[in-house]
């Protein structure tokens, strides 16, 4: 099983008042996620709120591209309605070429109502906009010609493509139970989290089964899920932070997660998450030991929140280095 860093770079005010600069730091967590040995640093896409300011996966990517050799760097996911096609598909292909090859590329259809009211775009209609732009842009990154507008436009072919052929590995992020099995008979791999929307690691299991039962045969499609990971000597700060984190989820009305706590309001208390075993927080042997369940679970890569709520960075590349060496250790 692979270990990953995953930023949502959710801004939060420092304990001093004093300016935070979190793309920045994010370059910085790419860096110790490289010197770690992890495999990959992802980003998430967001727009109009602090819960996540990084509203374009490609430039901070490329940035943490310039400071990397060997990490493969994603998006987490570029969120396919709120885009035309042809830019999605121009954007990443020129930033594979920039990586050397190096693009992870996860695609999803949104689930945050600001956004979609930002956009102006009807949340009813995602899931065919979401079906009809990865078709174009799958197109377009084989080299076949696509239409930028519809008949109104002339076909015409990107003239950058991805080193990687026919496309970047592709993930899709999947929410809802009922949309994995759809994801699995397409033979894409899956990104799922599940503190937003499972009750525990059993659940979770069940799903990557019902995932792996519905591939094509022979297809060999990753499961990627997202954990919130602190190794170190203070996991009670790792808890405080994740209380903020999951408190910010609310407050910018993570539509699943909402949901969730509004059927056991439990679900809302950092201890619970923690309990359920998608938060692990301790000694790196610890929290080592703790993955063990997911590779169990049928997880190929779990993709780590070290740098949530706050946490300091010199902290957050403190505990990416020890569970780094644990992992590597075991």
């Amino acid at each position: 099983m692979k270990l990953s860093a995953f930023s949502v770079v959710d801004e939060y005010p420092s304990p001093d008042g004093a300016p935070t600069d979190r793309v920045r730091e994010v370059v910085g967590l790419a860096e110790a996620a490289e010197s770690a040995g992890l495999s990959a640093l992802w980003v998430a896409e967001h727009h109009f709120h602090p819960g996540g300011v990084c509203p374009s996966p490609p430039v901070l990517l490329a940035a943490c591209g310039a400071r990397t050799r060997r990490l493969r760097l994603g998006a987490l996911v570029s969120v396919l309605p709120f885009h035309r096609p042809i830019d999605v598909a121009e954007e990443y292909a020129l930033l594979d070429r920039l990586l050397g090859g190096r693009l992870n590329l996860g695609v999803g259809s949104g689930y945050l109502p600001t956004e979609f009211e930002g956009y102006g775009v009807d949340p009813a209609g995602k899931r065919e906009a979401f079906e009809t732009s990865l078709a174009t842009i799958l197109a377009a990154f084989a080299g076949e010609p696509i239409r930028v507008d519809g008949e109104r436009s002339v076909p015409v072919r990107i003239n950058v493509r991805p080193v990687q052929q026919p496309h970047p590995p592709l993930w899709v992020a999947v929410q809802r139970r009922e949309a994995v099995g759809h994801v699995a008979r397409r033979g894409l791999s899956i990104a799922l989290v599940p503190y937003a929307t499972v009750a525990d690691v059993a659940e979770l299991a069940a799903e990557i089964r019902e995932y792996r039962e519905q591939l094509p045969a022979g297809a060999r499609g990753e499961v990627a899920v997202a954990l919130h990971l602190y190794a170190g000597p203070s996991p009670a700060r790792a808890r405080e932070a994740l209380q903020r984190y999951l408190d910010s989820r609310l407050a910018f009305q993570s539509a699943f997660y909402k949901e969730k706590v509004a059927h056991d309001p439990r679900h809302a208390r950092a201890e619970t998450l923690e309990a359920s075993g998608f938060a692990l927080f301790g000694g790196a042997e610890e929290v080592a030991t703790g993955l063990r369940r997911f590779a169990d679970a049928g997880v190929d890569e779990v993709v780590g929140l070290f740098d949530f709520g706050g946490l300091p960075p010199a902290e957050v590349h403190a505990s990416i280095a020890r569970l780094g060496a644990a992992v590597r250790s075991a």
